[in-house]
């Protein structure tokens, strides 16, 4: 049996979280999660590890907050989106709960933004580690994260994990500082795979990481690597926008439009002209009660003045829900699969969307912008 992956698990665990025998662990996670095996892993390192079954949600928004007190978990995570939505509803979990023994909170599955951070250390708690990761299902495990010997910069991930080549490439191939790029890994890890099922040859398995860098990992995440060694991760590379040849990551929009108060999510994807045009930038809002018309033009307005002129979304279209994993994750590129017509069975597992009856309102705007107009 490989034993890559717990190799990398009790790396993270051990020197990244500093969890050892007298710590309490937790993390939210289903059974399908990555999150779900190193939860367990935790195990590895002696940590006594706490399960949480049921809504993290109900009967109070807070109630993983009122767990972590209850249990005196030390180190906890939860995915992103769970603490984007906390600062979003203004919680304050300090106000009610202790929590005097949580010494880590992590955090993963999406980017998490500095506003959520911030907001952990305002309203939750202001003496612990804030630990944002980013890694992949793929090995398992974190290619960035945080670490007890590391500033929390936030916005930023910070730093790369112990024994991850991690780099950054620009379109030429060639690893840059404080620029978006492409993620990449240059020296194998121990859970890396090293083969697919029924791929003779391996042709699938080269084209889908070595295919673009030969003899380079490229995990599909567009990222910066800043001059003092920390990680900003942009979002997926087949869902990074680009606008007149210029790459403007996702996170940048959902930073400016999910802070108006109105807007309680947000999805943003570019839809490129076959005739070889510049294609349109689309913005979906969850906005219960906003004026569309209203909205919109604020939201111009506000991606003008804190982003560019560039940013400015072609269109803004009010939506009931965002799709969105089980993890939390946007489900950027397929949203923009199915709007360029694409059924949505074919371009995301169904049984892994939180929410998928929410894909309906895209393929109805599909079939209309597919619709002969009429005179």
């Amino acid at each position: 049996v490989d034993g890559g992956i717990l190799l990398e698990h009790a790396k993270a665990l051990r020197y990244h979280f500093d969890l050892d025998a007298d710590d309490r662990f937790f993390w939210y996670t289903t059974t399908g999660w990555m999150m779900w095996n190193f939860c367990v892993s935790g195990l590895v390192v002696g940590a006594t590890v706490a399960l949480f079954d049921g809504n993290p949600s109900a009967p109070r928004a807070d109630r993983l907050f009122a767990f972590m007190d209850e249990h005196a978990i030390t180190v906890a995570g939860v995915g992103a989106a769970y603490l984007v939505a906390g600062a979003k509803a203004g919680l304050v979990p300090r106000a009610d709960h202790d929590l005097a023994a949580l010494e880590t909170l992590g955090a993963t599955g999406s980017p998490l933004p500095g506003s959520a951070a911030e907001w952990v250390y305002r309203d939750v708690k202001d003496d612990l580690l804030v630990a944002s990761f980013s890694g992949g299902t793929d090995v398992c495990t974190g290619f960035v994260g945080a670490s007890p010997l590391h500033p929390v910069w936030p916005g930023e991930i910070s730093c790369r994990c112990l024994g991850v080549a991690l780099e950054v490439y620009d379109e030429t191939g060639h690893p840059v500082r404080d620029v978006e790029g492409e993620l990449v890994v240059t020296q194998p890890m121990p859970s890396m795979p090293v083969e697919f099922v029924n791929d003779p040859g391996d042709v699938r398995y080269r084209a889908a990481y070595y295919g673009r860098y030969p003899g380079v990992w490229v995990h599909g995440d567009r990222a910066t690597l800043t001059d003092h060694g920390s990680v900003v991760i942009s979002g997926r590379s087949d869902g990074t926008l680009n606008r007149g040849g210029v790459r403007m990551g996702t996170a940048e929009f959902y930073n400016v439009v999910e802070a108006l108060p109105e807007v309680t999510d947000s999805l943003v994807v570019h839809l490129e002209d076959p005739g070889g045009g510049p294609g349109e930038l689309w913005l979906f809002v969850v906005a219960p009660g906003a004026d569309p018309e209203e909205l919109a033009a604020r939201i111009r307005s506000e991606v003008r003045t804190r982003l560019s002129p560039r940013h400015v979304p072609d269109q803004v279209v009010v939506v009931d829900a965002v799709p969105r994993t089980l993890t939390g994750k946007k489900l950027e590129v397929p949203v923009k699969r199915v709007l360029a017509g694409a059924d949505p069975a074919t371009v995301a597992s169904l049984s892994s969307v939180a929410n998928p009856e929410s894909l309906d309102a895209f393929v109805a705007l599909a079939a209309a912008r597919r619709a002969p107009a009429r005179d």
